[in-house]
């Protein structure tokens, strides 16, 4: 079985002679095959990329990777994450693509004191009333960049939407998002299957609705199916799209010019203007031959505040609840520029709006047009956390 079959990447322990060498062990466990592999491969590139940049180390500590692939499906990410604590020991877990699969470790992550950083998957049960304290997200909550969404609909007067996204729980938190901040009428609001790649019924139904923009999300080949058709059914023209994680750097290209004109809410894209992003896109595109997607760079900060908690420890892993104090308190460099955890361990960071143009050379940017629509932002559900209690 695919997911069974991890693979260690220890840089500096394979140049000691053996990844056993290594003294930091790092289970990640992220949606690797299926429709939405891109996403967590993604995910492993960014966090990847980091480690060779520090050649093999991450807080001067020599690093093993051990990676599991969860399917998308929750049974199987129990089974990988059993198999990551139990049999390879290892000292943090990163990863965690898709909320309904983050949902089904909560009782495997509470049963233990070792670290998990997550770096896309954010469901508001975990940044609420069951936020833990050795759990952290580098991300964002799934509600948050659809209220930057909202906020910049209910802005330009945008007074009746549709919405259109598969059917887990991050798609309904970030249509609770985006309805905590929007002022105007949804006139209609549909889900659909997880793993669905036509949406010829659902666009027509959109198309007589009545409303004055679509509000859509669909991460991974999900997204390029949607756009390539919303496109085909010529949607843009009488329906404006505005959308987050749908649109991304790694898949516009396949979209072609389909998402020109769309409009999407993130907390960081490659065009972000400051120094370790840039260095970080640069390196990214030299290795992989691509834009990196914000998948790719909140895996990478992930990497990054895990080198500053352990060089805060002396290099000294053994202690995870010393560990997980260390990480809550560390300070590292984002590619986002400002950046915090809230007392849920959640970010609290800036949003902004982008439009997605034709760029040089035909290629589609996302080009600034709304900075800090919503600035310092942490999300709805913190205050109902108290995770730092049980450190």
């Amino acid at each position: 079985m695919k997911h069974r079959s991890a693979f260690i990447l220890g840089l500096a322990a394979a140049a000691a002679g053996s990844p056993a060498a290594a003294d930091l062990k790092i289970g990640f466990l992220a949606t690797l095959s299926g429709p939405s592999a891109d996403v967590g491969q993604d995910q492993y590139d960014g966090f990847m990329l980091a480690i060779e940049q520090m050649h093999g180390k991450l807080g001067g500590v020599p690093v093993s990777v051990v990676r599991e692939d969860d399917q998308m499906k929750p049974e199987v990410a129990v089974q990988g994450l059993t198999k990551l604590l139990d049999r390879d020991k290892v000292d943090i877990v990163t990863g965690l693509t898709y909320a309904n699969v983050l949902m089904a470790l909560q009782g495997k992550i509470a049963s233990t004191k070792i670290p998990f950083i997550g770096s896309v998957a954010g469901p508001s049960p975990t940044a609420g009333a069951q936020c833990k304290p050795n759990l952290f997200i580098t991300s964002w909550q799934s509600d948050t960049t659809a209220e930057a969404l909202g906020k910049y609909l209910t802005d330009a007067g945008v007074d009746q939407i549709a919405i259109l996204a598969p059917n887990f729980l991050g798609s309904k938190d970030k249509v609770t998002g985006l309805k905590r901040f929007y002022r105007g009428k949804v006139v209609q609001e549909t889900y659909t299957p997880l793993t669905q790649l036509d949406f010829s019924a659902e666009l027509a139904a959109a198309g007589s609705s009545g409303a004055k923009g679509m509000f859509a999300f669909f991460p991974g080949s999900q997204g390029v199916s949607f756009v390539r058709q919303y496109q085909q059914f010529g949607m843009l023209q009488k329906l404006p799209m505005y959308s987050v994680h749908t649109i991304e750097p790694g898949s516009v290209n396949a979209m072609g010019k389909a998402g020109i004109g769309a409009i999407v809410a993130e907390s960081w894209q490659p065009s972000a203007d400051n120094d370790q992003s840039r260095q970080f896109v640069a390196a990214f595109e030299k290795k992989y031959r691509r834009t990196p997607t914000s998948f790719a760079a909140f895996s990478y900060d992930a990497a990054m505040l895990i080198d500053a908690a352990v060089k805060d420890r002396g290099g000294n892993v053994s202690d995870s609840q010393a560990l997980t104090a260390a990480i809550r308190n560390a300070q590292f460099k984002s590619v986002r520029g400002d950046f915090k955890f809230n007392k849920n361990n959640y970010p609290v960071q800036n949003y902004h709006i982008y439009k997605v143009v034709e760029g040089q050379g035909g290629k589609p940017e996302f080009q600034v047009a709304v900075r800090n629509v919503l600035a310092r932002h942490g999300d709805a559900y913190a205050q109902a956390c108290n995770a730092q209690a049980g450190a």
